[in-house]
């Protein structure tokens, strides 16, 4: 199953890539998100390591579980061939309502079909205030309007 844009990638075919990843993962459906990984993707998510599809789907439905009103922005960092480096920041809200800004770089590696087959994740989050949120998007895909992270001075 081919997942374009394939690699060689190029500096546009990068920039596609990391938004259709970025609004899957807005999109919360941890079945979705995980097919565009390979069946034995291993990745290093914080301090958890998974490998595969079936255990990328319980981390990212533990995730957001506990991740409420989950609102992420992925920008390029680098590319080459068949990597993709990006940087990210995402907000939400815990149970109690305390919000958090998380911010993170990643790593990918992809196989000759498009589908991720290595993905290592750095994350660190702080609280932050309502009145400190950026991202105020209803719900899912980020519109084509709304800032990216170097606009909005993250």
């Amino acid at each position: 199953m081919a997942r374009p844009p394939l690699p060689p990638f190029d500096e546009t075919t990068a920039i596609e890539k990391i938004r259709l990843a970025e609004d899957a993962w807005n999109g919360r459906d941890p079945g979705k998100v995980a097919l565009a990984y390979a069946v034995d993707c291993p990745w290093r998510n914080r301090a958890e390591f998974v490998t595969g599809r079936e255990e990328i789907v319980q981390l990212l439905t533990r995730k957001w579980t506990r991740e409420l009103d989950y609102r992420l922005i992925k920008e390029l960092w680098t590319f080459r061939v068949n990597r993709i480096a990006v940087r990210f920041a995402y907000e939400f809200h815990d149970d109690s309502g305390q919000w958090f800004r998380s911010y993170g770089n990643e790593n990918w590696e992809f196989d000759d079909s498009g589908l991720m087959r290595l993905r290592i994740a750095s994350i660190n989050e702080h609280a932050i205030n309502s009145e400190e949120r950026k991202f105020h998007w209803p719900l899912g895909r980020r519109p084509d309007d709304h800032p990216g992270l170097s606009e909005l001075g993250l």
